[in-house]
């Protein structure tokens, strides 16, 4: 039986942000498709070791509050019943390699006990998704923000980077306002706050946030810092947006760097598992065939055996023991740095510190296979190991702290040196001329046609489909960091074909119904998208 929780008054708090976020990919015309993988992944190693760690803390009487971004791309794949399906295909595939795998290494026991932990882990996942949420995991998520525990915000509707919008209002409106109702439509509410994508922030962006019923977002730390004028608090508590009542939450780079950085954080423990070895690659070919591409191309299949070890090509095995002994460690460790920087805070501050934590959620067991467990830990440390500081979500802070200081933040991101590099360089920069004239064209059409009739309209709101996801800011980040990039090309140029043909055929009034049709069954994101929000 669990200890009663503290009864505290802290003294400030911690604020946790998990940002859940996939690119949109979506190929009814291939039985497989490499790239609908990361969404496969990220729900077997991400989403339902989180989920299970939340409903366990819940049944378990820890109190606890978490803020999490599911992006509309994330929450329409979700819930989509041909991905669904792929997926239970995709864990069964897994499970029956796990199988395998606890013959193959009988007779080696360094290795055998984590084949084992694999099974179990994948057969817990296909229980999760089919018998206890009915392959709907948004629902798991949506039970939890109606229990009070989390509170789930939304993004940019396709994850658009706003600082390359910022000349064509009407684009930024769009994925705001698209991403609000997709939000409702999901979770039965109207969001508190929203996740600027990729951080990015410039000056102006909070009255779209304002008109859309938004009350808060993220910013990095440099955007607060260099706010005019300066905050007297720094990050450790939120600033209205001048002219708004809109507030920014500046990002604690000190609390960020522990937990995302393998070199300087606890991800690069020697004792963590090791993400680069992977069974897929190690093991002979005629033996995952079945559970790598089709085509041939080796891929991870999840079963890793090998710990981080240290800078060497020769890793230990992998021991998921002392890896969780690790991460409860880690967990103490975190819990009293913020200890003490809230206890150093408070005796300077005339309300209590907030620390703002927020983390891309796919860190957690995809990148850092421990990193739910830690997160588990953390929250019960919080509750039941001290009495200083209490999480809280941005919603809670601001109607305990009702009157904030007005400032200006300052254009930025959480991206490499902070700016626009990452999603606006030489590997990119052909992208934008693209988007700037489909952003023209969309508002201009939309104000030519304000009651367009039945064709007409769905050609437009295809139009709008395909300029959505032709902005993703996914695409244009693996194109700089050299990642399948032959995959983001062909995304980005055909979005772009997509629209300029719908576009030509609304001009020259020839829409073509079949063409039409298929690009709606294929891009169907947003099944309510109204093309009028351009106007």
């Amino acid at each position: 039986m669990l200890d009663t929780p503290k009864k505290n008054d802290p003294r400030g708090y911690v604020c946790l942000v998990l940002h859940a976020h996939l690119p949109y990919v979506r190929h009814q015309e291939c039985e497989y498709f490499l790239e609908e993988n990361w969404l496969f992944e990220a729900i077997t190693e991400t989403y339902i070791p989180l989920l299970v760690i939340f409903e366990n803390l819940v049944n378990d009487g820890v109190p606890f509050k978490i803020t999490m971004s599911i992006t509309p791309p994330l929450s329409s794949m979700l819930t989509d019943p041909l991905l669904q399906e792929r997926y239970v295909r995709h864990i069964d595939r897994l499970i029956e390699l796990a199988e395998k795998e606890c013959v193959r290494t009988k007779n080696q026991p360094e290795f055998n006990a984590t084949a084992q932990m694999y099974l179990e882990k994948f057969r817990l996942c296909r229980n999760v998704f089919v018998d206890v949420n009915q392959c709907d995991l948004v629902k798991s998520f949506r039970r939890l923000q109606d229990k009070g525990v989390l509170e789930i915000i939304t993004c940019g509707a396709t994850h658009g980077f706003l600082p390359t919008m910022q000349f064509n209002p009407n684009a930024v409106k769009a994925q705001v306002e698209v991403a609000v109702q997709s939000y409702h439509e999901f979770f039965g509410r109207s969001p508190l706050g929203m996740w600027l994508p990729e951080c990015g922030y410039f000056p102006g962006v909070e009255k779209f946030l304002e008109a859309a019923g938004i009350l808060y977002f993220f910013s990095d730390a440099h955007g607060i810092l260099f706010a005019e004028p300066r905050p007297k608090y720094g990050v450790f508590a939120p600033v209205y947006c001048k002219g708004t009542r809109v507030a920014a939450f500046g990002r604690d780079i000190e609390s960020s760097k522990s937990v995302w950085s393998s070199k300087e954080g606890y991800p690069g423990d020697v004792d963590y598992r090791e993400f680069y070895r992977d069974v897929g690659f190690d093991l002979d070919m005629d033996y995952v065939r079945p559970y790598i591409d089709p085509i041939g191309i080796r891929i991870n299949t999840g079963i890793k055996y090998y710990r981080i070890t240290g800078k060497t090509e020769t890793k230990e095995p992998y021991n998921h023991a002392a890896a969780l002994d690790k991460a409860a460690l880690h967990a103490g460790n975190f819990m009293f740095n913020r200890e003490k920087q809230t206890e150093y805070l408070a005796s300077i501050m005339d309300r209590r510190p907030i620390i703002v934590a927020p983390y891309d959620a796919e860190l957690f067991g995809h990148w850092w296979y421990e990193g739910p467990d830690w997160l588990n830990y953390l929250i019960r440390k919080l509750a039941f190991d001290q009495n200083t500081i209490a999480l809280c979500s941005p919603s809670e802070y601001l109607a305990e702290n009702p009157r904030n200081q007005i400032c200006s933040p300052s254009f930025s991101s959480w991206g490499h040196k902070g700016y626009s590099e990452v999603w606006l360089e030489s590997s990119n920069d052909w992208l934008y001329r693209h988007l700037h004239k489909m952003e023209e064209r969309m508002t201009q059409f939309a104000q030519k046609y304000p009651d367009a009739g039945d064709l007409l309209r769905r050609a437009l709101n295809q139009m709008a489909r395909e300029l959505l996801l032709a902005q993703s800011s996914d695409w244009a980040f693996i194109m700089k960091t050299g990642t399948m990039v032959q995959y983001a090309v062909r995304r980005s140029k055909e979005h772009i074909a997509n629209f300029n043909r719908l576009y030509d055929e609304v001009r020259t009034d020839a829409v073509d119904e079949k063409f039409l049709a298929l690009l709606e069954s294929h891009n169907n994101i947003f099944p309510n998208i109204n093309y009028k929000v351009y106007a």
